[in-house]
């Protein structure tokens, strides 16, 4: 879809107004230059004084024009990026108003693009403000729906209700680990995952990496006397390593962090079925570790085999049990809506296949075309239901899980996501992933370990954010690992420079 845009001169508005168009229609282009044969023209008039006018037109190439219009309020006491935001928030709306008319398809999501729309509301609130007033400036600056705004604040008052001192957690920090390998690459993924098999040297180099990591940032933060809330193991696939390198790895863990029996919460995704024995089940008891994923992604063999994962849904089913029979208490499981050849009748059926089976946590992710991935690139060959459909089956999760007790906790949202819609994490209450809610609510620092590990500093005083991460590939990593972990610790001790080594904080 190409649209033509008149009237606006600024470039800073082109990212926005592509990426609300990509709600509507496929891989859009938006064109602030003249083009011939644009299949939409769009024209502005803008007036800025101490308040914003705009007008918006979509001129189709064939049937009515259609029209809207936005006037409000600028803050004169605000930044010059603060005025362009709400200016560009302005303009937004009458675009969307407009490809609404055109289209008939309304984005409950209002002009947000952005991942993390609970964190909008975590400020407000933290702020003092009330729920009320929260609630109406979502609506009135973004269009966000009602019913949305619901789910947010459900989520919101669940996550406080796990961890108490969320908005205080910034003088501690979580540890994110990456193992990059994994039995076979799915489709749609495009997380650091490489195939393990005959590629134990760049295993065993990985973990020697990993292992001078996890040593070199435990003693800073011994030093420092920071505290660890979460540990996570993800990847790839953690399991895919031997029983063996597990054990060694978690005894480098608790060797190396401080004081790990007072971690909240360690995870280790086993999301693979075909990657769990009962040795790696032992391992995980060993060092306590109860809270994993095993990851159906949906119960149609068909669909399985479709996306590149090589176990079969009888497996699935065999190795829950098998990590429940073995003392896991803490068994989440990720289901996706919108894969390949799958409507709401194939979705019904994972939903009463996970009814067996009922685990603690659930998370249910709505289909993304991620740029990278190999579904991406031929989509062609991947079909999925339409936008109607999609948004049927993320009801009937909503439904399903309410029916089942089943609380929603967390949220996020992507790029080019089937239905313009969101992934949610739900659970039985006080079974919650501190780790989820820690890291989409960007609290407090998350330290990356290990391959396409990405950290994310946030500094406890001012809340700034700034991101470093690990190559993606076995290879760049094993030959510079020393390099990026002092990279690490220098962000870290310009960060907690105020802090002197050997005081606890």
């Amino acid at each position: 879809m190409h649209i033509q845009i008149h009237g606006l001169q600024d470039d800073r508005f082109q990212r926005q107004l592509q990426l609300i168009g990509n709600l509507f229609f496929e891989e859009t282009d938006v064109s602030f230059q003249p083009t011939v044969g644009a299949d939409l023209d769009i024209r502005f008039q803008l007036h800025i004084t101490d308040v914003v006018d705009v007008t918006c037109e979509l001129i189709p190439p064939e049937g009515e024009m259609v029209q809207a219009h936005f006037r409000g309020p600028i803050d004169g006491t605000a930044s010059e990026k603060e005025q362009f935001k709400q200016i560009k928030n302005a303009v937004s709306h009458v675009y969307l108003s407009v490809l609404q008319q055109h289209t008939g398809i309304r984005q409950k999501w209002g002009i947000l693009t952005g991942v993390r729309p609970t964190k909008l509301l975590h400020r407000k609130l933290k702020s003092g403000m009330s729920k009320d007033i929260a609630h109406q400036q979502l609506k009135d600056d973004y269009l966000i729906t009602d019913e949305k705004i619901q789910l947010m604040q459900a989520i919101v008052d669940r996550q406080l209700a796990v961890v108490p001192d969320l908005y205080s957690l910034q003088n501690e920090v979580s540890i994110y680990i990456g193992i990059p390998f994994c039995p076979t690459k799915c489709a749609y993924c495009t997380f650091p995952a490489y195939a393990i098999q005959g590629k134990q040297g760049r295993v065993d180099s990985f973990l020697a990496g990993l292992h001078y990591e996890m040593q070199q940032i435990g003693q800073w933060l011994k030093e420092k006397g920071i505290k660890i809330t979460t540990i996570y193991y993800g990847g790839g696939t953690p399991t895919s390593i031997t029983a063996e390198e597990m054990d060694l790895l978690y005894e480098e863990m608790y060797r190396s962090f401080p004081d790990v029996e007072s971690i909240r919460e360690i995870t280790v995704e086993a999301g693979r079925p075909d990657t769990i024995t009962p040795e790696k089940l032992n391992v995980l008891k060993k060092w306590n570790i109860d809270r994993i994923s095993i990851n159906p992604q949906s119960y149609i063999q068909e669909t399985l085999k479709a996306i590149g994962r090589h176990h079969t849904v009888e497996e699935t089913i065999e190795k829950f049990h098998l990590a429940r029979d073995m003392g896991m208490n803490n068994i989440n499981m990720d289901l996706i809506i919108g894969l390949p050849g799958e409507g709401l009748k194939e979705f019904e059926h994972t939903l009463n296949e996970t009814e067996k089976l009922m685990p603690e946590s659930l998370t249910v992710h709505t289909l993304s075309f991620k740029r990278a991935s190999e579904m991406t690139q031929n989509k062609e060959k991947y079909q999925v239901a339409p936008r109607e459909e999609v948004e049927q089956m993320m009801n009937r999760a909503e439904q399903w899980t309410n029916d089942h007790g089943y609380v929603p906790y967390y949220l996020y949202r992507q790029k080019n996501i089937l239905g313009n819609l969101e992934n949610v994490g739900y659970a039985k209450p006080g079974q919650e992933s501190i780790y989820n809610i820690v890291i989409m609510e960007e609290v407090q620092t998350i330290i990356g370990l290990g391959c396409g590990a990405s950290s994310k500093f946030i500094d406890p005083k001012t809340g700034k954010i700034e991101h470093f991460a690990n190559p993606k590939d076995p290879k760049s990593y094993n030959e510079g690992f020393k390099e990026y972990t002092d990279k690490k610790l220098a962000i870290l001790n310009e960060l907690y420079k105020d802090i002197p080594s050997n005081v606890s904080n």
